[in-house]
């Protein structure tokens, strides 16, 4: 008994046939857009501090004509925090509680006039100018929360979003600090701490951390002398120099109840190798340069979800004796329009400590 094979239609008639008999349309190809880019253009790495003014353009680019359109470009800043809670036993059971909290900072929007109401094919500019608040934090990203700021521009038609393109930017956050003869106080810290080693030898070490002051602005260098005594009979290798940022952040529960976190982050390291030898005493010369971007210090008024502070730690390290000599220098940031000004150039922090 012979079998009639499946009849397939050419390309040119109604329809490809499948071995089954069923209709499989060929692909349709999809018309081209009309909007062929959108682009946001700003000066490139540009750190912006609140109260300042944003001058930008977009540029769009079309295929062909496009008739009754919108365009606009838009500022958005917000922030957002959101960890997970233990529950323990202390509460009577035992889950993860989402701890979330956010906050709007600012929300511009332009719409650009069209002449006609259409655009013929071929590239347009529209300029844009936004002023910052005067009360913004700083862009801040981590596991737990960000501040984030962006530019948007879209391009719509009949109600419908035919291209978008954002663009973040980097907001330095102005403070109202205005105690400023704190800039010129000096702070030291010196710690002493008795070690054992060799069995039943014992010692001390003290260490002496010297600024000049510490309130800074970012992108500024800052500079600071360690001394180290060593009264041991062992060598004393490296010192390590961090400076941390402390960061409480505020959120509810879905029954909102307040909630704080607390969280450290390293923002800069640096490792002396010093070679102090046995009852001997060394002073170390360190310097650094700041992020161009940070959070004001515990400025409450303009970060209502999180609040930061920082610290210099400065640690001797000791495996002969299992233990550590730590100091820690609380530092200030601080962020003004005139601080800004006068901010040294940022260079690059050198990869070495001298040693005196």
């Amino acid at each position: 008994m012979s079998q009639r094979s499946p009849q397939l239609r050419s390309p040119g008639g109604a329809g490809w046939h499948s071995g089954e008999g069923k209709d499989v349309s060929p692909p349709a190809q999809p018309p081209m857009s009309v909007v062929k880019s959108i682009e946001v253009v700003l000066p490139k790495d540009t750190v912006y501090l609140a109260g300042s003014n944003i001058d930008g353009q977009v540029v769009l680019t079309l295929n062909s004509t496009l008739v009754d359109p919108v365009v606009k470009v838009e500022l958005v800043g917000r922030g957002y925090v959101e960890w997970n809670e233990e529950i323990g036993e202390t509460r009577d059971y035992s889950r993860d509680v989402i701890c979330n909290n956010k906050a709007d900072y600012v929300h511009k929007t332009k719409t650009f006039p069209i002449k006609d109401n259409w655009l013929r094919a071929g590239s347009h500019t529209f300029d844009f100018h936004f002023n910052l608040p005067p009360r913004l934090p700083s862009t801040f990203n981590s596991k737990i929360g960000h501040v984030s700021y962006f530019v948007q521009a879209l391009c719509m038609g009949r109600e419908h979003i035919l291209a978008k393109k954002r663009l973040y930017l980097l907001v330095q956050g102005i403070s109202e600090f205005r105690q400023r003869n704190l800039t010129q106080n000096p702070i030291l810290v010196e710690v002493e701490k008795k070690v054992s080693y060799s069995c039943c030898s014992q010692g001390w070490v003290r260490l002496q951390v010297q600024m000049v002051k510490n309130t800074f602005v970012p992108g500024e260098n800052v500079t600071f002398t360690t001394e180290i005594r060593n009264n041991t009979g062992k060598y004393i290798k490296t010192v390590v120099f961090a400076l941390y940022a402390h960061v409480q952040y505020e959120g509810f529960t879905p029954n909102a109840e307040r909630r704080q976190r607390a969280d450290s982050s390293e923002l800069l390291r640096q490792v002396a190798n010093a070679h102090i030898p046995a009852f001997n005493s060394t002073t170390v010369v360190s310097a650094f340069t700041l992020p161009l971007v940070l959070s004001v210090s515990n400025c409450s008024q303009e970060n209502e979800i999180m609040q930061t502070s920082y610290e210099l730690v400065v640690t001797i390290h000791l495996p002969w004796s299992l233990s550590t000599v730590k100091a820690r220098l609380p530092i200030i940031i601080t962020s003004r329009r005139e601080d800004q000004d006068s901010c040294p150039q940022v260079v690059e922090s050198p990869n070495e400590d001298q040693l005196v």
